[in-house]
């Protein structure tokens, strides 16, 4: 029989693992818990981000964590190698403002959900350039996630006129 332990920390938002260690981040919170993956132990360590504030998701690529922050209208990408930290992405833009949601990422590619307006953005992980905008089917009424599949194509959680769904976007 397997024995699990579990520690309760905040409302949490976002995990991800690299190497050894799991990152945890919590709503309402300035600082990224790390622990030991296989034990679950807090490693006694901290990255802390004082500009942080409502934070609701966060995903690695390349080293670099990736964390959306609905309350500072931003994403912040955080080194997990030295913990150094800068305001990646602001979604505050007089010309583009949205709300960051979800993320999801793939090899160079950062995927982000938007809830108002319900939008897929995808960008450059290596400059932070706008790749594009997925055009949502009109049927979406409330977009929850979403990620890009091996085939290039886009899988999104969502609510239409009657009920939740997933789809799949083949053209954009």
């Amino acid at each position: 029989m397997m024995s699990v332990m579990s520690y309760v920390v905040e409302l949490v938002r976002g995990v991800t693992v690299l190497d050894d260690i799991m990152y945890v981040v919590c709503a309402e919170s300035s600082t990224i818990l790390l622990y030991n993956k296989d034990t679950y132990r807090p490693l006694g360590v901290v990255i802390k981000v004082d500009e942080m504030k409502g934070l609701c998701d966060m995903v690695v690529s390349d080293r670099q964590l990736y964390i959306a922050d609905y309350t500072s209208h931003c994403i912040w990408r955080v080194s997990a190698d030295d913990h150094s930290y800068v305001k990646w992405l602001s979604t505050e833009s007089t010309t583009d403002r949205f709300h960051v949601d979800k993320l999801s990422v793939t090899s160079q590619r950062l995927l982000v959900t938007s809830w108002d307006p319900p939008s897929l953005r995808q960008y450059n992980t290596t400059d932070g350039q706008l790749l594009r905008v997925v055009e949502l089917p009109g049927y979406v009424k409330r977009l929850y996630h979403g990620v890009e599949t091996t085939r290039g194509t886009f899988v999104i959680c969502h609510t239409n006129p009657s009920e939740a769904a997933v789809s799949e976007l083949f053209r954009f």
